[in-house]
């Protein structure tokens, strides 16, 4: 079968696309083989594009992933510039990506349950920046343990040992804008241990 040249260079950019997101994630070969049952030797073709996508193959890799089968393939936009709020569920939190892109900078809108208010303090390369919609967001950030009221916005530098949740009173409504260290640390890497601080 033959294909236009954008569906042809679409295709030939699934293979990079998914080796990329693979390493930026941190996750193996194997590690990705056991979790959608593909073997690693047909994973590797996959990505180095001797072996040709195919729903079989892209579904399992989306869902290992979490992500949109769009993402995987580069899928062109269709002219729509709204984002279809898709939330995630992530450590009892629920969290809407604002951004359908992956770069440097991305937006979530985070609904924090009031039983996330026991500090666990981490650190990670990246800058964080927050701004409350509703509720009360506690933030501890070093030395400071802080308290803001809906329109309150922090910016901080996420290599100090910080940590955000609520007051215990109620849930919180957060905008936050962080890069792909933050993404990975607050959307869906899971609970690491306390940092010294």
């Amino acid at each position: 079968m033959e294909h236009s040249p954008a569906i042809a260079q679409a295709l030939t950019e699934v293979g990079p696309r998914l080796k990329r997101l693979r390493t930026e994630r941190g996750v193996t070969l194997s590690a990705l083989a056991q979790a959608t049952g593909i073997s690693k030797s047909t994973l590797s073709r996959l990505e180095s594009g001797q072996r040709r996508p195919s729903l079989e193959l892209l579904l399992p890799i989306a869902q290992a992933h979490q992500v949109p089968l769009d993402e995987l393939v580069g899928a062109p936009e269709v002219g729509d510039p709204r984002v279809r709020l898709t939330p995630r569920r992530a450590h009892g939190n629920t969290v809407l990506p604002l951004t359908r892109q992956p770069g440097p900078l991305q937006a979530f809108k985070m609904v924090l349950p009031a039983s996330r208010d026991t500090p666990n303090l981490c650190t990670h390369e990246g800058y964080e920046w927050l701004y409350v919609l509703a509720g009360r967001l506690r933030l501890v950030l070093a030395d400071h343990d802080l308290t803001m009221g809906a329109g309150e916005a922090a910016e901080f530098d996420t290599r100090l040992p910080h940590w955000f949740g609520t007051t215990g009173e109620g849930p919180v409504e957060v905008l936050s804008l962080f890069g792909r260290q933050g993404e990975r640390m607050h959307v869906r890497a899971k609970p690491t241990a306390r940092a010294s601080g």
